[in-house]
């Protein structure tokens, strides 16, 4: 079979890893990502993974209450780590060989993430994750995804969401929301679409990678999506 990507960047957000829990992570849900990303893995399709801490901790949220910015955004990237260890034993006691690189230096845990490390164990078909953001401060973890995708020649960043794509209002909210099939990065940034923060749609944009927003929560999705089916909203310039 043809293959429209051959290296993808997937990013999934914290939150998505609740599942129905209101805190911490849902092992259904878990298993139910891992079972998607195998599903691609064995297609042949190399894989590279950024997940979200917001499930654990917001620095958003800390910094109202005292928290400084910085040590809030730190105790963030922490967050993203606890996820990138529980996805990544998920996905290797389902066979998948895998590496954990991070961007803060915790060597008992992970690599630290070195570009040229990272790209030959995609090319010698692991899955790799990278945790702990960009390393620094006030940058989100969507901007995390997509420096990661440049860095590692991505064909393509995809977002997991748990809507159908890209609507101009929230469509959990608004019945009436408007889907888009497609949309440019310009457009995205002059509605100001909540899709990802100005920094990751711009990196996006300059470097012209691709984006596709879709529902990983509808079992089968991605793989439909990586086969070249219409599913969820595609971004280009």
């Amino acid at each position: 079979m043809s293959l429209l990507y051959k290296r993808v960047l997937l990013k999934l957000s914290g939150e998505s890893l609740m599942g129905d829990k209101e805190f911490g992570i849902d092992p259904a849900a878990l298993d139910g990502f891992a079972d998607q990303v195998l599903e691609a893995h064995k297609l042949g399709i190399q894989i590279g993974i950024v997940i979200g801490g917001g499930n654990i901790f917001r620095g958003v949220q800390a910094s109202a209450h005292g928290i400084h910015k910085v040590s809030g955004d730190q105790m963030g990237m922490l967050a993203t780590v606890i996820n990138s260890i529980a996805f990544q034993n998920t996905l290797e006691d389902k066979g998948v060989h895998t590496r954990l690189q991070t961007a803060i230096k915790m060597e008992q845990i992970a690599e630290p993430f070195i570009r040229r490390r990272a790209i030959r164990h995609l090319e010698k078909g692991r899955v790799v994750i990278f945790g702990a953001g960009t390393g620094n401060p006030y940058f989100t973890t969507d901007t995390a995804a997509v420096l990661r995708a440049i860095e590692i020649e991505a064909d393509l960043v995809v977002k997991g969401t748990r809507v159908n794509g890209v609507y101009d209002s929230d469509p959990e909210k608004n019945p009436n929301a408007k889907f888009f099939e497609t949309i440019t990065f310009k457009e995205v940034i002059e509605k100001d679409l909540r899709v990802m923060d100005h920094t990751a749609i711009t990196l996006c944009h300059e470097n012209h990678l691709p984006l596709k927003v879709i529902n990983m929560n509808q079992k089968g999705n991605l793989i439909k999506m990586l086969k070249g089916e219409q599913i969820g909203t595609s971004i280009n310039n």
